[in-house]
């Protein structure tokens, strides 16, 4: 055999022409349009070695596949159909080679056209291309023509006229073309000679032809050789032996009505079907004109298996199916004898033409990418519009519209159906496709010819849609809350967070982890932990309210994909406060518990002692606190306002039992579980009121303090805004003044006259110009001079009034009084604090 491939050429074997007719093998490409559009034609002999090069498709398609990304690394995959793998080809470059010893004559019998067939497609599947191969086995000659018997007999009677034929065993070759049966050749001789005829379905056979008139006493016998030969190279022959016997003439021979007959036979026909009654007619009487039908003796077996001859009326009848598209036409050879000696054979030749009827339903071969299961097929998710899915090929092996077959696809619309070629069709995805939504997909495939009736084939196949990490996870809300009392214990479980990822496998396990941050400058990671197969978040260390109320972070939920997609959720933590945190007092100072305070012996009911300044870390109920005096005030002398803790005085202290006086004071919060505070104030009773410490509060606490020097300079800055809203007056004033000449008035020179003027000498405000003057029980005359006497006690206090009053100018709020050489003498601004006299200072600001 000799191969091509392109200019390169491979013999291997010896026996095959060398021409350049057999220079065969060559690519023939037949271009179609789009990626699936391509037919690649190889030639190759039959009974090449296993493994032997056809081709190599990477090298034969690189015009198609270099249009495509270079950066991929293609493979080729047949989808060969049938179980036998006469061919296969390698996925790295797509090499066909023989993958089984190849007989045509077994593969495709005595068809003149034997093609092995299948589709190439190349992977991966996102550029996928298909490719359409055919590779013709060529026949080589390795059948010599052979006889069914090695010796034929053949009686002939001498009376035989010059022209009669005598039917020969015909020789079968089971090569085609060339190498088949050509003709026959006879042992030269002068009485008779052969006759090569063709029958209706192309096979050769010989007749007997008598030359001469045949004398039985002359000579009774003839052994003559009948030689079959093929046009192979070398040729090849069969022969066999004639044993020709000479008898004695018979009177009158069988004869039949026609010499040849032409039936048409219904594919479809039931066995029983009467072909032909034959009739042949013999003048003779008794045994020598009872005639007997029967085959020729040179019918072929495949003959005597379809057919059956009556051999007493000649009904020929079918007794085994035919098949229009095995054989499209048979050659019966029937001879009629009469029983009388030396007879001689009538011979008729029937010729029985099969006619197709669409008795084959179409063939549907789906070719899946999935190793393994042949009826599905697996697509993943994440697939692009027109992924390939199946290679779909139909077949119909009868004839005409009988043979011509319409392809469906039934099913969902998710899918498509395109046309490659004559027989081939692709399925494709026709939109994108969501495991999510949907996992699985039945497919029905129809085929349908056009003959009458119509005959059906459906075939069903799965699609099976594989996962892609196309989801994150997600998490049920987008922000937690958790509410975790303070004083926890390590470890404590806070709650859970889920997420769920719909994707399968590692794409949908989802992990979870906290994103680190700082909290008060400690990480995150040092006040809770996840675990991170569940999402239970656990505390990992004892929360004080005090110390964080709030903690807020982020957990992110993560898959185990490739890429890894993750989601995010945000934690807010909020720690509950416990009442954990007693009272503290600030204020007065204490030392051991204990507080000394200092009270005027003549201290009015409802003077204040002290105000206790206390603070509780704790918030709401837990951190507001009430005080209450819970020992040694068996005398009522004192009062403990709950609200605003202030210790006040309740009576008169002058008839107090003792000069130093003990009391316990209770400071209590108003959580659950209340915790207290004990404070022991010592009070002792002063005579004196200046031995008492400045500032000595007598009716407010110290936030009035406070109050009263925003007050002060309040007033100050609007006394400033005046003085300047004053001195521009002034200015535009004199201004106008100049510029009218009734008043020649000089501004400068008017307050030279003034400032020299010896009533009122000009002088700045000094400290000392800010006098304090004490004021009787909170009140003073608001349009008293500064330095004007003091008032004298009202008489209808009485004595005890006017030593009260005595003490009072020293406890009472001092009047602010401010001096000035720039304003009358009797202009005054007076800013009165209407609060009770006892309570709030007032202050009364003079501007001279």
């Amino acid at each position: 055999v000799i191969t091509m491939k392109g200019p390169k050429m491979i013999q291997t074997k010896g026996n095959v022409h060398s021409t350049a007719s057999i220079a065969l093998l060559l690519l023939l490409m037949a271009l179609f349009q789009g990626t699936t559009g391509k037919t690649l034609k190889y030639k190759v002999y039959e009974e090449q070695r296993v493994g032997t090069v056809i081709a190599r498709l990477k090298e034969d398609v690189a015009g198609v596949l270099s249009k495509l990304p270079s950066s991929l690394s293609f493979r080729f995959r047949a989808m060969q159909r049938g179980s036998t793998q006469l061919l296969s080809v390698r996925e790295e470059d797509g090499e066909i080679s023989i993958g089984t010893k190849i007989d045509r004559e077994k593969l495709c019998e005595k068809n003149l056209n034997c093609s092995i067939e299948f589709d190439v497609v190349t992977l991966p599947t996102e550029y996928l291309q298909l490719f359409h191969v055919e590779v013709e086995v060529l026949d080589i000659n390795d059948n010599s023509p052979h006889f069914s018997r090695a010796i034929v007999p053949i009686e002939i009677s001498e009376s035989a006229s010059v022209g009669t034929r005598i039917p020969l065993d015909g020789a079968v070759d089971a090569d085609v073309g060339e190498n088949s049966l050509h003709t026959y050749s006879l042992t030269p001789n002068n009485f008779f000679k052969i006759d090569v005829r063709t029958r209706t379905d192309g096979a050769k056979y010989a007749e007997l032809v008598v030359m001469r008139e045949l004398d039985r006493e002359v000579q009774s016998s003839y052994q003559l050789q009948l030689t079959a030969s093929d046009n192979g190279f070398p040729p090849k022959s069969g022969s066999t032996l004639l044993k020709i016997s000479i008898s004695d003439s018979n009177d009158n021979s069988p004869a039949f009505d026609e010499q040849a007959y032409v039936i048409s036979l219904l594919e479809n026909s039931p066995l029983g079907t009467l072909i032909i009654d034959l009739n042949a007619t013999d003048p003779d009487e008794g045994t020598n004109g009872k005639i007997v039908y029967s085959f020729s003796s040179h019918i072929s077996p495949k003959i005597l298996e379809m057919f059956k001859i009556n051999p007493e009326n000649g009904h020929i009848t079918l007794i085994k199916k035919v098949d229009y598209e095995t054989t499209a036409s048979y050659e019966l050879d029937v001879q009629a004898q009469d029983l009388g000696p030396n007879s001689i054979p009538g011979l008729c030749k029937i010729v029985v033409k099969v006619v197709d009827v669409n008795d084959n339903k179409p063939e549907i071969n789906i070719n899946l990418m999935t190793p393994g299961k042949e009826e599905v097929a697996y697509i993943s998710e994440g697939a692009p519009v027109d992924t390939f899915i199946a290679l779909v090929r139909v077949d119909d092996i009868d004839a005409g519209l009988s043979g011509e077959v319409v392809c469906r696809l039934h099913g969902h619309g998710h899918f498509r159906l395109q046309k490659t070629n004559e027989k081939n069709y692709m399925i494709l995805t026709n939109i994108s496709l969501d495991r999510e939504k949907r996992s699985e997909y039945s497919l029905t495939v129809m085929a349908e010819d056009k003959g009458s009736p119509s005959l059906s084939t459906i075939k069903h196949f799965t699609v099976q849609v594989l996962d892609e990490n196309d989801n994150p996870p997600h998490f049920e809300k987008s922000r937690y809350e958790v509410f975790k009392s303070e004083n926890n214990s390590p470890g404590a479980y806070l709650m859970t967070v889920v997420a769920s990822d719909p994707d399968l496998g590692t794409n949908g396990q989802v992990t979870y982890t906290i994103i680190d941050a700082l909290i008060q400058e400690s990480l995150i990671s040092t006040y809770v932990t996840i675990d991170p197969s569940n999402g239970a978040i656990y505390a990992l260390r004892s929360f004080d309210h005090e110390d964080v109320s709030r903690v807020a972070f982020t957990v992110q939920a993560r898959d185990g994909g490739n890429p890894t997609l993750s989601a995010n959720t945000t934690v807010l933590l909020t720690v509950l406060d416990e009442n954990d945190n007693p009272p503290m007092i600030h204020s007065p100072s204490l030392r051991n518990h204990t507080a000394d305070l200092p009270v005027w012996k003549y201290a009015s009911p409802g003077q204040l002692i002290s105000a206790l300044k206390i603070t509780d870390r704790d918030s709401g109920a837990n951190g507001e606190v009430s005080c209450s005096i819970v020992g040694g005030n068996e005398d009522g002398l004192f009062v403990m306002d709950t609200r605003r803790c202030e210790l006040r005085t309740n009576a008169s202290l002058e008839q107090a039992p003792r000069d130093v006086m003990e009391i316990r004071v209770e400071v209590q919060d108003r959580g659950t579980s209340r915790l207290t505070t004990e404070v022991l104030f010592k009070l002792s009773l002063q005579e004196n009121m200046d031995i008492l410490p400045p500032l000595y509060p007598t009716g407010s606490s110290q936030s009035s303090l406070d109050l009263s020097f925003i007050v002060i300079i309040s007033l100050g800055a609007v006394c400033a805004l005046l003085l300047i809203v004053m001195v521009m007056f002034a200015t535009a004033r004199c201004s106008r003044e100049k510029k009218d000449p009734r008043h020649n008035y000089n501004c400068r020179v008017a307050e030279n006259s003034y400032q020299n003027h010896p009533k009122k000498p000009a002088r700045q405000i000094h400290k000392a110009d800010i006098t304090l003057v004490p004021t009787v029980n909170g009140t003073l005359p608001v349009h008293s001079h500064p330095h004007s006497p003091l008032p004298s006690p009202t008489p209808e206090r009485g004595t005890l009034g006017s030593r009260q009053s005595h003490h009072s100018r020293q406890s009472l709020n001092s009047l602010v009084t401010i001096s000035s050489n720039h304003v009358p003498e009797n202009f005054a601004l007076e800013l009165a604090h209407a609060t009770p006299p006892v309570e709030v200072r007032q202050t009364v600001l003079f501007l001279l």
